[in-house]
């Protein structure tokens, strides 16, 4: 297998939707398309069992494994988010209620006591309000400072070694002290968990990924307005790898650090 065939291959594994890889192709040359088709061609073959699989060369098998060499040597240390699993979201009949987000509670907790063991820092990113922020004239008075909205769920309590950081607005890096908790953390890699999916996760997901952070959120420990919602706003994130550039930086910045 040749270096355009193994690039064209990568391409087709990417899993982007149709109409990126449709514009992505635009701008390749008439053969590099027909290889490309071709490609597609044989990796569909493989996957249904007609095709036989075929043993790579020696040169291909050490580039694979130099390639997952440099991933495993490369720093990796994940990060706990839980985002907005306040009062103002889990009470009943709160203004903000997010029913679902009462079904999660076990879920998260589960992920806290599991970080904590094994020594994953746990951030909290807690909306919080003043009494004048306009934000309220939008949303209705929630997460006001002072109220008690804005509190963590009880079972959900922050230990003595997690932190707390306090956010006003959809993503959790604007206006507050989120990347500078990372940074001294030394994280490249973030779970992001709590509520709610289509506005906090993904506003403050999209933001981590842009920075280089490699970003999972586990499905049984998010909650939405719905799940079909829910499923679309996943379904995104899943196809949106770390913006590359800043990915290397981040690494690099990292790596210099330790």
């Amino acid at each position: 297998m040749n270096e355009q065939y193994a690039r064209l291959i990568q391409l087709v594994l990417a899993g982007r939707p149709e109409r990126v890889t449709a514009a992505m192709l635009a701008t390749m040359s008439e053969a590099e398309r027909r290889a490309y088709v071709e490609a597609e061609s044989i990796l569909a073959a493989y996957a249904s069992g007609v095709a036989s699989p075929v043993i790579p060369s020696a040169g291909l098998r050490d580039r694979v494994l130099a390639s997952f060499q440099a991933k495993l040597a490369a720093p990796k240390r994940t990060a706990l988010l839980v985002l907005d699993m306040i009062r103002d979201h889990l009470s009943e009949d709160a203004v903000l209620e997010v029913p679902r987000a009462r079904e999660i509670v076990p879920a998260v907790r589960q992920r806290i006591v599991e970080s904590r063991s094994l020594g994953i820092p746990v951030v909290y990113l807690v909306d919080e309000h003043a009494h004048n922020d306009p934000d309220l004239e939008s949303w209705g008075a929630h997460a006001v400072e002072g109220s008690g909205g804005n509190d963590i769920w009880p079972d959900l309590a922050p230990g003595p070694n997690d932190r707390v950081v306090k956010k006003s607005t959809y993503s959790a890096f604007a206006n507050s002290e989120l990347q500078q908790v990372l940074d001294t953390l030394g994280c490249d890699s973030l779970v992001l968990t709590g509520c709610l999916t289509e506005i906090g996760i993904m506003a403050t997901a999209t933001d981590a990924l842009q920075r280089g952070y490699a970003v999972e959120v586990p499905t049984n420990a998010q909650a939405g307005l719905s799940e079909f919602t829910e499923n679309v706003t996943l379904s995104t994130l899943r196809v949106m790898p770390p913006y590359g550039a800043a990915r290397a930086e981040l690494l690099s910045r990292l790596s210099s650090a330790a």
